[in-house]
């Protein structure tokens, strides 16, 4: 049996792994309460942002598939092997590789996706001037994050102390830092979207509309920010 700290230094010394050894239990939750309504909360605060650029789109990070199926994004890449069979089953053009070296020529999309996927990877401002390699002139990079200080960062990386398989190797940022790192790897954010305004440790939420800008308390921000040429 492993003692929380082992599984922290597993899972981290391992960082796709995770993902792969927990693909089942990882998708079955956005087909169960509270996971459904919180994923329809979290689609609908990108598709308003995501939905100003012209396709096609890639989704870094693109898991089992649920975001894109979702948004209507044709192209994800994934290290996770076992993720990436049910994002393919999805109906999503995938392949395996690492946000840090994307398969693609420059300037490929009009859009590149990044939900709940930066405070995960090993190198998050390679992912982002990677991102804006594959972009094409003017395009957008979607991020969906969980930032840091508001409940719901508070509460997985509390689960991640205790040993979580997945949020015990999880980065949470901030807004700050965030814009930090859109700016040092050439973009400017644009906008803001935010939702779940409701605190974690519910067994059930109620649907929110997503609010315009950007709420500290808010378990989900939507940022949309735009390649700058430099």
């Amino acid at each position: 049996m492993l003692l929380p700290e082992d599984r922290q230094r597993e899972t981290r010394s391992m960082p796709y792994q995770a993902f792969d050894t927990h693909a089942d239990e990882y998708d079955a939750w956005f087909d169960r309460e509270p996971g459904a309504t919180i994923f329809a909360m979290e689609a609908a605060c990108l598709q308003g942002l995501l939905h100003r650029y012209e396709k096609p789109y890639l989704e870094i990070g693109v898991g089992s598939g649920r975001f894109a199926k979702a948004l209507g994004v044709e192209h994800g890449v994934d290290p996770a092997l076992s993720l990436l069979e049910k994002a393919k089953s999805r109906g999503i053009k995938v392949q395996k590789a690492s946000g840090e070296n994307l398969p693609f020529p420059d300037g490929s999309f009009g859009c590149v996706l990044i939900a709940l996927t930066l405070c995960f990877v090993d190198d998050p401002p390679s992912v982002l001037h990677e991102a804006w390699r594959v972009l094409a002139p003017g395009g957008g990079l979607v991020l969906g994050l969980i930032l840091k200080g508001s409940p719901w960062a508070e509460s997985y990386a509390r689960k991640g102390r205790e040993g979580h398989p997945l949020y015990s190797r999880a980065q949470f940022f901030s807004r700050s830092e965030v814009d930090d790192l859109l700016k040092s790897s050439g973009f400017e954010a644009l906008d803001y979207c935010s939702t779940l305004l409701q605190l974690p440790g519910r067994s059930a939420y109620g649907l929110e509309r997503p609010v315009p800008g950007y709420r500290e308390s808010a378990g989900f921000v939507g940022i949309d920010s735009r390649k700058r040429d430099i």
